[in-house]
């Protein structure tokens, strides 16, 4: 099977972890340089990234993104995880909340700039895991991280639930909008829903369905760098030397290099390289050789 290279939207289902989408994948493509961009926790679904060979290397430029989401929240139970597969910790009869305290409870958190990620996570503090240590009964301090809520607004309003839809920056956990929103309302709760509407400039309605039967065309590695990085271009002697990994100057470029880490496109426009300015020059971070 010729080699792929490239970006695969799919609409991930509820259930599966994100792990499970990639070794699929990974069979489906007959490839172990399969994986993904921006993890969905089990219970969520919608919109998963999976990036295929050369595209791997774009992983954590893909991931700075912002997210977009559709939200349940379930009012009358609170639990551990903070979403519905976790156990019982506060459980009382749903009372009717008001709309005007939702919306001020909302204005509060469209102000948030650090979030406490939630005890079952997967950071490390001095090399444990969040989730490990909750699981034994211990709860690591976790400090806060910074986060930024672009938008966040009310869909519906019922005595049982709070149906929302956001747009917030890597790192936000919707988990913990559930539990600090609640706090607000003096309310139990927890996240009872969650799907990805888009990542970035990729959205849930241009995703494959899953699971898949068959490989799927994908998006071309050009068109994911793009997506995600400012663009350079280089001349033909700078496209020589970005191939070799060679150091480069200004006059290697057809158009001003910009500040920061971007994507080398070659006078034909196939992607050679990711490069940043270093000491008055640039330098190559990333290859991407020549692809069948």
């Amino acid at each position: 099977m010729t080699p792929l290279h490239g970006l695969l939207l799919v609409d991930k289902p509820s259930g599966p972890s994100s792990h499970d989408v990639v070794a699929a994948a990974r069979r489906v493509y007959r490839t172990r340089r399969l994986g993904h961009a921006g993890t969905l926790d089990p219970m969520a679904s919608g919109l998963l990234l999976l990036l295929v060979g050369e595209a791997t290397k774009l992983s954590s430029y893909l991931t700075l993104e912002t997210k977009s989401y559709s939200a349940t929240i379930a009012l009358g139970r609170s639990t551990d995880t903070l979403d519905a597969l976790g156990e019982t910790t506060q459980q009382t009869a749903p009372t009717a909340l008001s709309p005007i305290a939702v919306e001020h409870a909302l204005a509060l958190e469209r102000q948030r700039h650090a979030q406490i990620p939630p005890s079952f996570s997967a950071i490390s503090v001095a090399g444990e895991r969040a989730y490990a240590a909750a699981r034994a009964g211990r709860a690591l301090e976790l400090p806060a991280r910074p986060v930024t809520v672009h938008s966040l607004e009310l869909r519906a309003l019922t005595r049982d639930q709070l149906e929302l839809s956001l747009r917030v920056s890597k790192g936000y956990y919707v988990r913990a909008l559930a539990r600090d929103l609640c706090a607000t309302l003096e309310v139990a709760g927890h996240l009872a829903a969650l799907r990805r509407t888009a990542s970035g400039p990729f959205e849930l309605s241009d995703a494959a369905g899953w699971p898949l039967s068959e490989p799927r065309a994908l998006l071309s590695v050009e068109h994911a760098a793009q997506s995600c990085l400012p663009v350079a271009q280089l001349s033909g002697a700078g496209a020589q030397r970005a191939a070799l990994g060679q150091r480069l100057g200004a006059e290697h470029f057809l158009t001003p290099p910009p500040s920061g880490v971007s994507a080398w496109l070659s006078p034909e426009g196939r992607l050679l390289a990711l490069g940043e300015p270093r000491d008055a020059g640039f330098r190559v971070l990333r290859g991407f050789p020549p692809t069948p």
